[in-house]
């Protein structure tokens, strides 16, 4: 449901703070059957697969107590073993503290870290650990914890960083071993040389931006020193409830100066890499996948960007067979 609060200019920390945002998902979802969430989260996911996304990082995070976060990442393994797209899975547990943990941090993080984490070890429940690291959520050292929780049972990280402020994030993602640092709305130079020079990479998600009304990652910048930068929908219902790439592509070349093709390869073969499945999906190559987007007649790639109301998708191919 729309948030008529973002229409009378509350920021996205003010609603948070208010209890809104993503406390009002996790109320919602507590109450939602695991079944019902399923059939919800596939009827999603095919909407997304019939816009042109052949492979989806889905994030627990809006259950925020141990039932509730088991709950979504169980969802997400059934669809793992019932799509023919590739999903990789992330543990986001750390996204808020709940309303009962609000006063005590400590007490949530050793739920995640006593109680969530060992459980989602032994089903194989996710692929990565991730931290919502910001002011009002959780700090640097909170996520470095958590993290290294999450490390000792397999799971890297890929961090929520620079969203609202630079705290200190990027540098310690780094540290970390992130295999990507997303959102990166308020870089500083330091930030953006930290990125260029590590191996992790920087993904963008210009549709947060535009629908929270905030200033858009500086991507011409990062690209320019030399970062790796993929883009993603960061679909959700708080701040990005749109899953369109096409979107998301077009707002990159208008709004963050990048190239057309600058924007596909980073909607495509490094959005692979920062799902780590550059060696399956990605490109047109031998031994990948056959994940294919054909368009509409159109004039060039540009033209992609340039239409951005528009629906260029005709017909999608995943695993070779058309969806």
């Amino acid at each position: 449901m729309f948030d008529i609060d973002k229409l009378k200019g509350k920021t996205y920390a003010e609603i948070a703070a208010r209890g809104g945002g993503i406390l009002n998902s996790a109320r919602v979802l507590a109450a939602t059957s695991e079944d019902e969430l399923f059939r919800l989260a596939m009827g999603r996911l095919k909407e997304v697969i019939a816009m042109g996304t052949g492979a989806i990082e889905i994030k627990s995070g809006y259950g925020l107590s141990v039932d509730a976060e088991l709950k979504m990442l169980r969802v997400i393994k059934r669809l793992k073993q019932q799509s023919d797209v590739s999903i990789k899975a992330s543990f986001l547990g750390a996204h808020a503290f709940p309303q009962e943990f609000k006063e005590d941090h400590e007490g949530y993080i050793q739920q995640i870290i006593e109680e969530m984490l060992p459980v989602i070890a032994a089903e194989k429940l996710a692929d990565y650990i991730d931290v919502f690291c910001e002011e009002g959520f959780f700090s640097v050292q909170e996520m470095e914890r958590i993290c290294k929780a999450g490390a000792a049972h397999g799971l890297k990280p890929k961090l929520h960083v620079n969203q609202l402020n630079s705290i200190g994030g990027i540098q310690a993602g780094i540290n970390l071993g992130a295999v990507s640092l997303d959102h990166l709305e308020t870089m500083t130079a330091e930030d953006v040389q930290s990125l260029a020079a590590s191996n992790t990479v920087g993904t963008l998600l210009p549709t947060a931006a535009f629908f929270l009304r905030m200033a858009y990652q500086p991507a011409r910048q990062m690209i320019d020193a030399g970062a790796a930068i993929a883009l993603a929908s960061d679909f959700n219902p708080g701040s990005s409830p749109s899953a369109n790439m096409n979107f998301v592509v077009a707002l990159s070349c208008i709004q963050m100066k990048m190239l057309p093709e600058e924007a596909i390869n980073a909607a495509t073969l490094n959005g692979a890499y920062a799902m780590e499945l550059q060696n399956e999906v990605g490109s047109i190559t031998v031994g990948k996948k056959a994940n294919l987007i054909f368009t509409k007649p159109i004039s060039s790639i540009a033209y992609l960007p340039y239409a951005f109301g528009n629906n260029p998708i005709d017909k999608v191919m995943i695993n070779g067979v058309f969806s």
